[in-house]
């Protein structure tokens, strides 16, 4: 059977475009933003781990506006119910009938802001939004707008008054991400651009919706050949068989890890998967998903560390 081509520039290219526009108003952080448009080609979300203030609304707005999305931000807090993120059916004594009133769900680019603030019954509202993109509200489903991405945010330092994702919540996550202080140059230059005025612009869309249905159907063609899907699932594997972990990957992470490497490759401008897109997103895919055992926790390692062991004991493939 012949092999369907796919042409990686215009993957490419739309990655260019969506960059270079996030960047007009955020400074740097190439790196975060690709990751952030490889979850969006791949139909998944990013979990992203670190302090206030570093530009993670910024980013998430920048990017709904480059789309040419919808935008919602909902502020996890812990008196937030289900019914305020999927919405809730009000009798309408006009018309002496049930209406539905969307939630924030409905949108397209979703920042959860905080999600480790809310309740796990409020948390698992997003499940079925994330997974299935549809939400059910009173037994009716209802189906999400493509494109969906959820952008969901914790503050790692500060626990106290949050609840910790669970394992089913955190295995949605294809990508955990981590934005970090910006370097000297980064800061000086933000405060060039912000000095007058730090209300953000307003972007022009580089891209639409028909556009990115063809980018997430093109990037699944992007070629892996046998020996390297052989090398993902022998680091999935070898994660659920290590001492140190209570919880290993489960098959959910190794689909992630394959197609996470497809648009990885497809950024990159390369129509085959090598290895080393794997290495590299390794830990942004598998490591959140890990339980540490007690033993490991009290010695100090993390998922990060024990991720990096499997990927230094594990054989790299290399073509005959």
């Amino acid at each position: 059977m012949q092999r369907k081509t796919v042409d990686v520039t215009r993957i490419q290219e739309l990655a260019t475009r969506l960059r270079e526009s996030v960047q007009k108003v955020v400074v740097g952080k190439s790196d975060v933003i690709d990751l952030a448009i490889i979850a969006l080609i791949c139909k998944g979300h990013v979990l992203v781990e670190d302090v206030p203030g570093i530009g993670k609304t910024t980013m998430s707005k920048a990017l709904a506006q480059s789309l040419g999305c919808v935008f919602t931000r909902i502020q996890f807090t812990p008196d937030l119910m289900p019914t305020d993120v999927l919405g809730v059916n009000f009798f309408n004594q006009q018309s002496s009938e049930f209406e539905f009133r969307a939630g924030p769900i409905f949108s397209q680019v979703v920042l959860a802001d905080e999600i480790n603030r809310a309740t796990p019954r409020t948390q698992s509202a997003l499940l079925e939004a994330m997974q299935e993109r549809q939400a059910t509200v009173d037994g009716v489903t209802r189906r999400l707008r493509e494109p969906f991405l959820v952008l969901a945010t914790q503050n790692p330092i500060e626990l106290e008054g949050t609840f910790p994702l669970p394992e089913a919540q955190l295995d949605r996550f294809m990508i955990r991400a981590k934005l970090g202080y910006p370097t000297e140059e980064e800061e000086s230059d933000i405060l060039l651009r912000f000095q007058r005025d730090t209300t953000l612009p307003d972007l022009d869309p580089v891209t639409g919706e028909s556009e990115m249905r063809e980018m997430q159907e093109a990037v699944t063609s992007v070629r892996v050949d046998d020996i390297v899907r052989a090398y993902i699932v022998a680091i999935v594997r070898a994660t659920r068989m290590n001492d140190g972990l209570t919880l290993g990957a489960s098959p959910r992470a190794a689909l992630a890890l394959y197609k996470t490497s497809q648009a990885r490759a497809a950024l990159d401008g390369r129509d085959y998967v090598t290895p080393d897109d794997v290495k590299a997103l390794a830990e942004i895919v598998l490591a959140h998903r890990l339980i540490l055992t007690s033993n490991s926790r009290l010695r100090g390692r993390t998922a990060e560390q024990i991720v990096a062991e499997v990927l230094h004991s594990t054989p790299v493939p290399i073509e005959r």
